[in-house]
């Protein structure tokens, strides 16, 4: 009797310290281009907060293609590379129709292919090195390993805000 107790209550604590393993999914991506972070949210509790690199252009907002500016907006994760040249990304719906609309405006083609990606194969070693100064053409990196994590904490159809 004794032992079926003692392994009903393994079990039970077995169960629950799996179940509080589990991380929660996010529901929102928040990137602040200023202070260099992404933040992932569960309704409105922090999961995790990442450093990130954005694209060399400044923090201006994005209005062209070729001004290897990060947007600023409100957007979705629509697709995902798991194949990237930037080890995996996550693809986001820029351009959105204000900044279609603005670009009309221009006169000028505003652009696309804004990810949430890896360091570009083959230099994954350089790690948090990466965020030492923006490098990208427009989009916004972490490290490998973090870029692994929001790819499973972030669902397709996910929200994604960039602010100034």
């Amino acid at each position: 009797m004794k032992r079926s107790a003692l392994l009903f209550a393994l079990l039970l604590l077995l169960k629950f310290s799996l179940f509080a393993a589990q991380p929660k999914m996010s529901d929102r991506v928040v990137i602040l281009k200023s202070d260099h972070r992404l933040i992932l949210y569960s309704g409105d509790v922090v999961i995790k907060t990442y450093g990130i690199a954005i694209g060399r252009g400044g923090l201006m907002p994005k209005e062209r293609e070729g001004d290897r500016r990060t947007p600023e907006g409100r957007y979705r994760i629509d697709r995902r590379k798991k194949n990237s040249r930037f080890h995996r990304a996550l693809h986001n719906s820029y351009p959105n129709e204000v900044d279609r609309k603005r670009a009309e405006k221009l006169e000028v083609n505003p652009g696309g292919d804004i990810m949430i990606h890896g360091i570009r194969n083959g230099l994954g070693w350089l790690g948090s090195l990466h965020r030492t100064f923006d490098w990208t053409s427009g989009c916004v990196a972490v490290t490998d390993s973090e870029i692994e994590e929001i790819w499973n904490l972030v669902p397709d159809g996910t929200p994604v805000e960039i602010r100034p």
